[in-house]
């Protein structure tokens, strides 16, 4: 894999809308502005990519904007970093535009940087690591460095610090807090604390045991079901063949798969589908293991466990369940490509090598 280099202060971070365009709508002024002042006080200086704050009608019909604001962002050597707004629900479609252009492919090796987000945005995550390049499911522009409290959530901001150390080695921990959803992002909002809740469970291991030792891969279970299945649109699997994105079953097997669940808060019997879809054409068997992100809210948490063991009950993958890292606030970053080692008798992740180019 092709690691990109850590931040340093006096940096240029990109911000692009590759999905839902938010950013430029009025009633998201104030966390646009939030989210700027807070990557300022990291000592970054923030670049809005020309199609970023178009309204969300004009994105949805031109992907290829979306698409274009990540090709300069890629292009631009002054830029170090790129960070997604938010996520979405057709971010696939950015990708044959893409993958067609030999500038844009080629610009991702020879230049590259950090790639930073999650949701739906497991589709660029996707393509960039089928080109090569070792991204970070991690903290987004909107609902991360955008939060509207007085200052970021302090587990997540130790999550962006990591964009600018490169250590050997490092453990993912567990967040001994963490926050509801907010019922309202107004502007009415701004300086207000979410609700936090005391981390009772930690993470917990559902199924196997013993240590394993991969390359992380994976992203929101939600989008990874339609790449697979064209379940939302008719076409996202077509895209996915075209362009060979998606590993073989032998690709698999050296794998860690993270999952986690979206906004939408799937019920457990949509929960159950997917994961058979999955375990049917045998990828949950073939990978080392599996980490699964903590239900934002918590919101079906006792039931999913108890899908992911009826789903597991009859192979051996293991299984740690409650990490902190996709919808559920706070977030760690997950750093696609790179080698871990998973504890599951201790309830332990490490990330195993320097995520950032040395």
């Amino acid at each position: 894999m092709i690691k990109p280099k850590k931040l340093n202060k006096g940096d240029k971070v990109a911000i692009v809308s590759l999905s839902r365009g938010l950013l430029g709508m009025p009633f998201i002024k104030h966390e646009l502005d939030l989210g700027l002042k807070r990557l300022k006080e990291f000592g970054l200086e923030p670049v809005i990519m020309p199609n970023s704050l178009k309204d969300m009608d004009y994105l949805f019909d031109h992907p290829e904007e979306r698409a274009s604001d990540l090709k300069s962002a890629f292009l631009d050597d002054s830029i170090k970093g790129i960070i997604c707004a938010i996520g979405g629900d057709d971010t696939y479609k950015t990708i044959p535009y893409l993958m067609e252009d030999k500038e844009f492919i080629d610009a991702v090796k020879k230049h590259p940087k950090i790639f930073t987000g999650f949701s739906d945005t497991t589709n660029n995550h996707l393509m960039l690591n089928k080109i090569g390049l070792e991204t970070f499911y991690g903290p987004c522009f909107l609902v991360d460095l955008a939060e509207l409290d007085k200052e970021m959530l302090p587990y997540t901001k130790d999550t962006f610090n990591k964009f600018f150390m490169n250590e050997e080695k490092y453990e993912i921990t567990s967040s001994p807090t963490w926050y509801k959803d907010r019922e309202s992002y107004g502007e009415e909002q701004v300086g207000t604390p979410r609700i936090s809740v005391d981390e009772k469970h930690g993470f917990e291991v559902l199924n196997g045991n013993g240590t394993i030792t991969g390359k992380l891969y994976g992203g929101c279970l939600d989008s990874l079901y339609d790449i697979y299945t064209s379940s939302r649109y008719g076409n996202e699997n077509d895209i996915y063949k075209k362009y060979d994105i998606l590993p073989t079953l032998d690709e698999w097997k050296e794998k860690i798969l993270f999952i986690e669940t979206s906004e939408e808060r799937m019920a457990p019997t949509q929960l159950e589908v997917i994961l058979n879809y999955f375990k049917n054409n045998k990828i949950l068997e073939s990978v080392k293991g599996i980490i699964v992100g903590k239900p934002i809210d918590e919101k079906y948490y006792d039931e999913y466990k108890e899908v992911y063991k009826k789903v597991f009950s009859n192979i051996n993958t293991p299984v740690l369940y409650n990490v902190n890292f996709g919808h559920s606030v706070p977030r760690t970053l997950i750093p696609y490509g790179a080698t871990a080692t998973i504890d599951y008798d201790n309830k332990k992740i490490y990330i195993d090598e320097p995520i950032f180019e040395q």
